[in-house]
Parts: structure tokens; C-alpha cells; sequence
């Protein structure tokens, strides 16, 4: 069983999110180490650019500390050059405010995506494609709330599944179903899904998917 943290690496040229998701993760990291003054105003660490140069991995995530509808336009476009010096080098974004971004013309190795946690938040996926418009989107369904039921799925280039992690009061659990349902739609389009480890016990180890993406899959893999 592959930990996606090993085969995608988190390069956090921003940090901070003023969503406040009560199930945060990175909000709590960056009250346990004092990364910025205020999560809540998003910062951008320009010097980190230089990491994008790093082809070590062939796919990087550079919202796991931040979302992307909380990045300034010009925070977007040096990014966006950076990665174009980088073509061979896969560059991953989420989002849970689609509606708030304008992206007209994105590098080719830019992944999209939004994430998914309930049925009412499915509108997400039309509005990332209405607002950003480029050549690979994906999916994350992490935590799940609930079944979230039938998924258009159309144009979706890679799915990713997992539960929430942490003690929070109230943690929602993942249920089975509500998991197969999402990967069994995507085994109907042909689209890869990635099974989080979190799931493991929710899952035995035998039934997990962990499929990526051809362009994902690094030398080591």
C-alpha cells in the first residue's frame, strides 16, 4: 500500500485559508508550530518558488496548507511561470471556492481540483469548470459526510478517497458504501482512484485502489 504523501510531495507556497473548516488539519499545524501569525490571512512564501525546480517527484501538491481561491492573482501567475520552466514536473491544486477563482489559461502540467465532502457541495465540479479552464481536473472526496450520490464525472481525470483523520469532537467517519459508490462510478469512466491510507481499517489492505495518473508515476514507482 502506497502513502500519498511519498508519491506526492506537499510544497506550501502558501499558507493560510479563511475558509475555517472545522475539521482543518492545516489550521492546527500551523497553531502547533507558529508558521504564520493569523491562518486565517493567507501568505505567500515567494522564496519557496525555487522548490518548484525540484524534479525529484513528478507531481506536486501546493495547497496543503492553503486554498486556492485565497491566492492573489500575482502569487498565481509567478507560480504559473515557474511551472512552465518545469513541463515534465505535474503541479496540484484544490479548491472548496471554485466559483471565487478566474484562471483563463493555466500551464499543461496544472491539475485542478475541488473536494468534495457532501451531495450539495457536487456543484463544485460544474463551477471549477466554468471558472478555470485548463487540461487535467480532478476530484478529492475527503472527509465524506455523507453519500454523496450520482457524480458527473465527465472530464474528471483522477479521484482521490479518503476519511477524516485527527481526535476532532464529532469526527465523521467514512462509510463504506458511500466510498464504493464514488469508486464504482469511476470505474465506469475508466478514471483512477486513490484510496487514502486513512481508510485502512475501514477497508482491508487487499481491497484498496490505488491508482495514479500515467504522468504521477516517477522512476521509483
Amino acid at each position: 500500500m502506497y502513502y500519498i504523501k511519498d508519491i506526492i510531495k506537499n510544497i506550501n507556497l502558501v499558507i493560510g485559508c479563511d475558509i475555517g473548516c472545522s475539521y482543518c488539519y492545516a489550521r492546527n499545524n500551523c497553531k502547533r508550530f507558529r508558521t504564520i501569525p493569523d491562518f486565517s490571512i493567507p501568505t505567500f512564501f515567494e522564496s519557496k518558488l525555487r522548490l518548484l525546480d525540484n524534479n525529484k517527484h513528478s507531481a506536486y501538491l501546493l495547497t496543503g496548507q492553503s486554498d486556492l481561491s485565497g491566492w492573489k492573482d500575482n502569487w498565481i501567475n509567478k507560480t504559473f511561470e515557474k511551472m512552465r520552466q518545469n513541463p515534465k514536473t505535474q503541479y496540484i491544486f484544490l479548491t472548496k471556492r471554485p466559483e471565487k477563482l478566474n484562471i483563463s489559461s493555466a500551464p499543461e502540467n496544472a491539475w485542478f481540483g475541488v473536494t468534495i465532502t457532501t451531495a450539495k457541495e457536487k456543484v463544485r465540479i460544474s463551477e471549477l469548470f466554468e471558472n478555470v479552464k485548463a487540461n487535467h481536473y480532478h476530484l478529492t472526496f475527503e472527509p465524506l459526510f455523507e453519500d454523496v450520490g450520482k457524480l458527473d464525472l465527465e472530464n474528471i481525470d483522477w479521484i482521490v478517497v479518503g476519511t477524516e483523520t485527527g481526535n476532532r469532537k464529532g469526527k465523521s467517519i467514512s462509510k463504506r458504501e458511500w466510498v464504493l459508490n464514488i469508486i464504482n462510478q469511476a470505474k465506469a469512466k475508466k478514471i483512477p482512484v486513490f484510496m487514502k491510507e486513512d481508510l485502512l481499517g475501514i477497508f482491508d489492505e487487499n481491497e484498496f485502489i490505488q491508482e495514479l495518473p500515467k504522468s504521477f508515476l516517477g522512476e521509483n514507482l
